[in-house]
């Protein structure tokens, strides 16, 4: 059945490679389960509500990326638009949470719309090759850049806006836990090299373990107000009978009380930055899986958007926001993930995690930063097969793989790079060979720096 399912011998994998990559998957992904009720109930809403609602949303998600697409991604509340729903919809609009959800709502009804009449795939297909991997490189850095600010071995500063910690200064729990990140990043590097399986999974495991006998020690001590919690996971119960607090809530509210013209900047923005972080993250990480056909596209591209947009519909019902492709997904890969039973087990896993979340919370982000940092590695050099000899390839794809960390946005790092590739090509003679799609693209994307 599961051959049947998810074609293993296809795909050159087996169960156990699978399943590795699937736990690996939610390893990295699974501080989103504090993360997200952290940041979402700064709008009002109740915290264990949120956090059953994202294991709902993101077991969904994946659940329908597994049957309907085959593909080893993952699906959960995206960063960054949690913060634009919590702080700028909730907070400087002062619109309420219901509002918000009934937002991320329509979105998602919008782009199951798109993904039935192939908008969203067109998209995907009109990026050049060289900009597709740019975008796999970009994310590459973007996630070991995530991983070193994880491991607090970047931090922020003053004079040169981030640096390395300081170690002689900093030897208290922070400078514990980037050296903690630094032992496994070499674990996870030395088991790879020497072709281990599950060579990822096995230095999240060791750097925990090692954290939580430092911990054990003293020499790492929990400080929640610093941002550093205990390594040890517990065993409470989740209260399911939170999630009655936001189930639904979306279309609890007064409609008069909206007004159109906020709704549809708030809308768009939703809209935006999820598009372009799911295409980025598909174009990225299947560039990296060598996914991709003969002529640079998806095959069943159109499922695995509509598995997005279903997803981010389910999510506003439960009571999250909006629910995307996670660039984490990359470390599943990275482990020998193929096919959509290893998303399938990271979705079940987010199912258990809605009565064990403790255990899961308590996975540091030292422990996943060598996960995230060594797969930025793996993915960083999808650049070496963009040809440096058309600078009209190279140079568009460069821009867009410098953008994505330095503007933390891996929309950002696709905006720029079609800007700039539409305008290099134009001004230098080659306009024949831009799709007529990227006209169009670069022309909304300026419009949207313009407008919002």
């Amino acid at each position: 059945m599961i051959e049947r399912l998810f074609k293993l011998k296809q795909n050159n994998t087996d169960v156990k490679t699978e399943v590795i990559g699937g736990i690996t998957t939610f390893m990295t992904m699974a501080y989103i389960l504090a993360v997200n009720p952290s940041l979402l109930s700064a709008s009002g809403m109740d915290a264990t509500a949120v956090l059953i609602a994202t294991c709902l949303a993101s077991f969904v998600g994946t659940a329908c990326m597994a049957l309907m697409a085959n593909y080893p991604f993952a699906l959960a509340p995206g960063m960054g638009l949690n913060a634009y729903f919590a702080f700028t919809v909730c907070g400087s609009m002062g619109y309420s949470w219901q509002v918000a959800l009934f937002a991320v709502f329509v979105e998602g009804i919008i782009f199951i719309i798109l993904s039935l009449t192939n908008v969203r795939e067109a998209i995907f297909n009109a990026i050049p090759s060289g900009l597709k991997k740019g975008v796999s490189a970009g994310i590459g850095l973007f996630i070991a850049f995530v991983g070193l600010q994880g491991a607090k071995l970047i931090v922020n500063s003053d004079s040169t806006l981030i640096t390395y910690v300081d170690f002689t200064a900093e030897f208290n729990t922070q400078g514990i836990s980037a050296v903690l990140a630094l032992v496994g990043l070499m674990i996870t590097a030395v088991l790879y090299v020497k072709q281990v399986k599950g060579s990822i999974l096995i230095g999240i495991v060791a750097t925990w373990i090692l954290g939580m006998l430092c911990q054990l020690l003293g020499i790492y001590v929990p400080n929640a107000d610093a941002g550093y919690y205990s390594l040890y996971p517990t065993f409470a119960i989740t209260d399911f009978s939170a999630l009655g607090k936001t189930f639904g809530q979306c279309f609890n509210f007064e409609f008069a009380s909206i007004n159109i013209k906020d709704f549809l900047v708030i809308m768009i923005a939703f809209l935006f930055v999820d598009m372009f972080d799911t295409i980025g993250t598909l174009v990225g990480v299947a560039t990296k899986a060598d996914m991709l056909d003969k002529e640079e596209k998806l095959p069943k591209i159109k499922s695995a958007l509509l598995a997005d947009a279903i997803a981010t519909c389910a999510g506003a019902i439960f009571g999250t926001s909006t629910t995307t492709t996670f660039v984490e997904s990359s470390a599943g890969v990275g482990a020998g993930a193929r096919t959509g039973l290893a998303s399938m087990v990271t979705g079940v896993l987010f199912l258990v995690a809605i009565f064990f979340a403790p255990i899961f919370t308590a996975v540091p982000g030292f422990a996943t930063a060598p996960a995230l940092i060594f797969v930025g590695f793996l993915m960083v050099s999808s650049i070496l097969k963009v040809d440096f000899d058309d600078l009209t390839e190279a140079v568009p794809a460069y821009l867009c793989m410098l953008a994505m960390p330095l503007a933390y946005s891996i929309s950002e790092g696709i905006t720029i790079g079609v800007i700039s590739y539409v305008i290099i090509n134009v001004c230098c003679g080659k306009a024949k060979k831009v799709k007529p799609l990227m006209y169009i693209l670069a022309v909304l994307f300026i419009v949207k720096y313009i407008l919002l």
